[in-house]
């Protein structure tokens, strides 16, 4: 079952079948056994005429905070490590990535977050930037994982890398994530082998292309919620970024205009373009 967001209108896809809910996001999602309920939610709901999955969907969150995982692939700790060698910064990311509590931050709220086919931004005074795909999370107020969709994190390499404690600005600024674009509800846990892919257009020409698995992926899902809920409260839930396994070399770089695609099995692809910041 898949959730898809427009404006206040919520739509709901299920075996080929598409309703308009009259519930707003999140009165709708936050609960625990949320696949059951929307079931039996189906028979309150409108009927309508098909949609277009890959339309110019907002981002499937409500008031919700978006938070994200760090260095939870090999791929990403030997990234940071490299990026942040010459600033002796290299070392935490190892620690990170063998230690017993994960990395979290705080990524973005719901109104710097872009949709689909919407634009994502690089900041004025970065050098070094990359989108960064990642399975992300929609966890209920009671902790419980209720959704999947994909997510984009966009970085600044060139920032993180001078001081890893300049992370807030490398990570947090306007259009700096994307999310979309559905949530998939399944009445299942997600596929641990479910492949993850990147693409990044320039003029029409894919410029860079690469997969990883979510079984690469360290950590639990399960883990990274939990540590995330320990001692925070999120009366509506929360969306979880759980950290990329694709990252494109050194000398790669977001140019403007450029376009990225993100796809998830199971949930979709996820389609954005680079602008800068413009104030």
């Amino acid at each position: 079952m898949k959730l898809y967001k427009k404006g206040v209108q919520v739509y709901i896809e299920h075996e080929g079948v598409f309703f308009a809910s009259t519930m707003n996001w999140d009165a709708l999602v936050n609960r625990p056994h949320l696949y059951p309920y929307l079931l039996k939610h189906l028979s309150d709901c409108s009927q309508i005429n098909a949609m277009d999955e890959q339309g110019d969907w907002d981002p499937p969150i409500g008031s919700q905070e978006l938070w994200a995982a760090g260095v939870t692939y090999l791929r990403s700790k030997e990234a940071r490590e490299k990026e942040s060698a010459q600033s002796g910064g290299g070392s935490f990311y190892d620690k990170v990535y063998d230690a017993k509590r994960p990395e979290l931050f705080f990524k973005s709220l719901p109104h710097r977050v872009a949709g689909n086919k919407s634009f994502v931004h690089i900041r004025r005074d970065s050098t070094w930037d990359v989108p960064e795909p990642e399975l992300t999370l929609f966890v209920s107020s009671e902790g419980t994982i209720e959704g999947y969709t994909v997510g984009n994190d966009m970085s600044s390499r060139s920032i993180e890398g001078e001081n890893p404690l300049y992370l807030a600005q490398a990570k947090v600024y306007d259009r700096s994530a994307a999310l979309g674009p559905c949530l998939l509800i399944p009445e299942n846990p997600i596929n641990a082998d479910s492949l993850i892919q990147l693409k990044i257009c320039r003029d029409e020409q894919l410029i860079f292309s690469g997969e990883t698995s979510l079984s690469k992926m360290k950590r639990s899902l399960k883990e990274l919620a939990d540590f995330l809920m320990l001692e925070t409260t999120f009366s509506n839930g929360v969306m979880l970024m759980t950290g990329t396994g694709i990252v494109p070399p050194d000398e790669f770089t977001l140019q403007v205009h450029d376009r990225v695609e993100i796809s998830i099995e199971h949930i979709g692809t996820l389609i954005n373009h680079v602008q800068k910041i413009n104030r």
